[in-house]
């Protein structure tokens, strides 16, 4: 077990017995994928606790986790707050992506774990963020590249996001973890290994290290660095007995 590793047990065992022994709700910061895998094989070595996750959306990938007695009486909002960030004037906007968007939170010397997840559209983001730092993006986050920006915050329940996709269809030989990577992000399976065994691969937010992984339909697939994206399934076979298969790939 790695130094990080270690500090991240030893923090969600303090959580889970501060929620135990004062019969109180805690919460952690955002968690990324390999982080939310630590803690669902650390679970049983918890006290017992209610551990639930939330990204304040149902698509969100980094979740904080909400540790609540077994019997608690009464429930408590989430510590996550919406910003919504969109250009003052859109005609003279850039096009902002999601590391535009992110590199100008973090600028504002803002650490990673206080961010969910960024969703785009119509070239306004929407940043999940911790509810202690909000008010301080809101008030301080003026420009993202040349574009000068307004932020407000919104009520969660008040907004429907959904993300955008871009639908893939390619054939395989065989349906199976690097075959399937390699479509989404237009590779050769060989360049995938590598993410595969270094433990960079998520399916369902589950590490698996094996190529040979065989993804079911409707799996959610997170490569760290390169993106994410639903296996939809298969469509058929053609002719020469290869698999013709669907993705879609979270733009």
């Amino acid at each position: 077990m790695d130094k990080e590793e270690s500090f991240l047990k030893n923090r969600f065992s303090d959580l889970a017995n501060s929620s135990y022994n004062r019969n109180i709700y805690t919460y952690t910061d955002f968690l990324n994928l390999n982080e939310i895998s630590i803690l669902n094989s650390y679970k049983n070595q918890l006290p017992p606790v209610n551990v639930e996750l939330a990204g304040g959306n149902d698509y969100a990938e980094r979740r904080i986790a909400v540790f609540s007695p077994e019997d608690i009486y009464y429930t408590q909002d989430l510590p996550i707050k919406l910003i919504e960030i969109a250009p003052i004037n859109s005609h003279y906007a850039d096009k902002l992506s999601h590391r535009d968007v992110l590199g100008a939170i973090l600028n504002l010397g803002i650490v990673r774990n206080k961010i969910g997840d960024i969703f785009l559209k119509d070239n306004q983001a929407y940043v999940y963020c911790m509810d202690d730092i909000s008010g301080y993006i809101a008030e301080n986050l003026k420009k993202i590249k040349h574009t000068i920006v307004k932020c407000i915050v919104k009520d969660m329940e008040a907004v429907n996001i959904t993300p955008e996709f871009k639908i893939i269809k390619g054939t395989i030989s065989n349906i199976r973890l690097d075959s399937l990577i390699a479509t989404a992000f237009g590779t050769s399976r060989s360049s995938i290994i590598s993410f595969i065994e270094s433990g960079k691969v998520f399916v369902n937010g589950k590490m698996v290290t094996s190529n040979g992984h065989q993804p079911k339909p409707n799996d959610i697939i997170s490569v760290r660095g390169k993106g994410r994206f639903i296996f939809e399934g298969q469509l058929g076979v053609t002719k020469k007995g290869r698999n013709l298969i669907s993705i879609k790939l979270y733009i």
